[in-house]
């Protein structure tokens, strides 16, 4: 067993022993489908502490040949797979963590040479009796043990992505890092498998990759791998096992809509059920700073698509044009495509729509708004319990001065006189209605859609909401228009209290009505 040779299964071992490990070894099977293909390489970027590096302590262990690791892997999935018996434990594996050598040496071109270094120091232990050309070319040694012993190499490359994170200005050690990749990997008949993991996916230069021979598979691009992501269906295993709420918890932890899955934050999940509480765990492992930093760009109109998302609304993108760092950006578009990739937006590829996940996502965001360039913002937030409380009161003259607090305090930001604006607005107003609500915009209803439509969560013992928009008409004549669409067909499966709400901006005064009324829906 070496250091990065053949590094061994011990890293896997302490995964597999911790009190909640979810079996992810599905993704082996996937992975020995590309061993000794053309497609062989592949590049799995996702959030930080969504499961990169288990997955590479995993991999190194399933195929290097140093130890055998039968017993280790036979209880999980990828032991009932054709293809388990004929990869297991036949490959000579190299596993590198790039940020493990970035933080010893910063300089790129040195940081490589010590790890060459590594890497034929290994290499000459393991084989001394092989009789090298240049046993200080690293690329002509693995060619020559490949020759010599016919045995293919898996190169496992974790956080492969931190030079561009951590030396986001340093064009030229990016470029040297990359052109270092491409002669090790590239068209090299030892490669039987490359397996890199990290935050972003590959660094474009203009539309072209340095590394054109990857398959990328993202947060954006998840393919078949989306369900290897992050958790899927088995948090209610988890849920069920451990006595949890798992409404709550997918309040709080899913969102991210990858190929039609719903997919958790792993993280997150596991210290809350390990603590029996719900509270922000994965926004913890760093400081908010980040974000604010994005945010506070305002390119292009960011700030408004932030406000939009914050009220539940979603931003389209075009996310193919993002150039895959963290400095090059040309449009609100790239901002948002980076947030997708560091787990602060979820993006459906369906619709190329980029929104705010979960409540765990969107507390951070109000978090790092907490300065005078958000202030109206956040004063909208805080007035929004008050809001809330007044509506379910049925108190209309209070309902309709908070509306228009909040409808005057968003102007800045917002378009004002514009209906898709007015939405928004009253999405903000009613921000803290989530910890009671499930709110939905545009829900289709029986004959037409119903504005905002608010469902009482499982523990709520809050009345259903329906609410109606009117501009420059009468909030009366909303209420008529849920009665006369029949918007409470929408929730027809809900039996209690449903409150009718009409909202009307008038936009020569601009100032709000409201009309609130009673309905009743009994089995």
């Amino acid at each position: 067993m070496g250091i990065y040779l053949n590094p061994g299964k011990d890293d896997f071992v302490l995964a597999i022993q911790d009190d909640i490990y979810v079996d992810k070894t599905g993704i082996i099977a996937y992975t020995n489908h590309r061993i000794g293909k053309r497609n062989r390489y592949l590049c799995v970027s996702r959030p930080r502490r969504f499961g990169k590096s288990m997955t590479a302590e995993m991999l190194a262990a399933y195929y290097e040949r140093g130890e055998d690791t039968r017993e280790l892997f036979e209880p999980y999935s990828i032991a009932k797979e054709d293809s388990f018996e004929t990869h297991l434990n036949k490959y000579l594996v190299i596993a590198l963590n790039i940020a493990e050598f970035y933080s010893m040496i910063k300089q790129v071109d040195n940081m490589l040479d010590m790890l060459q270094k590594y890497l034929r120091t290994e290499l000459l232990r393991t084989y001394p009796n092989i009789d090298y050309m240049d046993n200080t070319n690293l690329v002509l040694m693995l060619q020559e043990v490949y020759r010599e012993k016919g045995i293919p190499f898996v190169f496992i490359i974790d956080e492969w992505d931190c030079i561009f994170r951590e030396g986001q200005k340093d064009w030229d050690g990016q470029k040297t890092y990359l052109d270092f990749l491409r002669n090790l990997l590239k068209d090299r008949a030892y490669v039987g498998l490359a397996y890199m993991t990290g935050i972003l996916p590959i660094k474009k230069y203009g539309t072209h990759s340095a590394l054109n021979m990857f398959e990328e598979i993202s947060m954006t691009r998840p393919g078949k791998l989306a369900e290897y992501m992050g958790f899927t269906e088995e948090v209610r295993k988890l849920c069920e096992k451990y006595h949890r709420g798992f409404d709550k918890m997918k309040q709080w932890y899913d969102g991210y809509l990858l190929d039609g899955r719903h997919v958790y934050n792993p993280k997150s999940v596991v210290d809350s059920v390990l603590n029996n509480k719900f509270e922000s765990y994965w926004v913890s492992t760093e400081t908010y700073e980040a974000l604010k930093i994005y945010i506070d760009m305002n390119m292009d109109g960011l700030k408004e698509a932030v406000v939009t998302m914050i009220g539940g609304g979603t931003c389209e993108i075009d996310a193919e044009s993002f150039q895959n760092d963290m400095t090059t950006f040309e449009s609100k578009e790239d901002v948002m495509s980076l947030l997708v990739h560091l787990g602060y937006l979820a993006y459906n590829g369906e619709t190329r729509e980029v929104f705010i996940p979960n409540n765990e996502i969107r507390a951070e965001y109000v978090r790092a708004m907490r300065d005078k360039k958000w202030s109206k913002v956040i004063d909208a937030i805080k007035d929004s319990n008050m809001l809330l409380e007044a509506t379910l009161q049925k108190n209309e003259i209070e309902v309709a001065k908070a509306i228009d607090k909040v409808h005057d305090e968003t102007t800045s930001i917002l378009t004002y006189n514009n209906e898709n604006s007015l939405s928004c607005a009253i999405s903000i107003a009613y921000y803290s209605a989530k910890k009671d609500y499930e709110i939905f915009r545009e829900m289709l209803s029986g004959k037409g859609f119903a504005d905002l439509v608010f469902l009482p969560r499982k523990e709520s013992d809050k009345p259903a909401l329906v609410v109606e928009l009117k501009y420059d008409k009468t909030a009366k004549g909303a209420v008529e228009q849920i009665k006369e669409k029949n918007y409470p067909k929408t929730i027809e499966s809900y039996v209690g209290k449903i409150l009718l709400v009409g909202v009307n901006y008038e936009k020569q005064n601009k100032s709000h009505s409201c009309i609130i009324e009673e309905w009743e829906v009994t089995i």
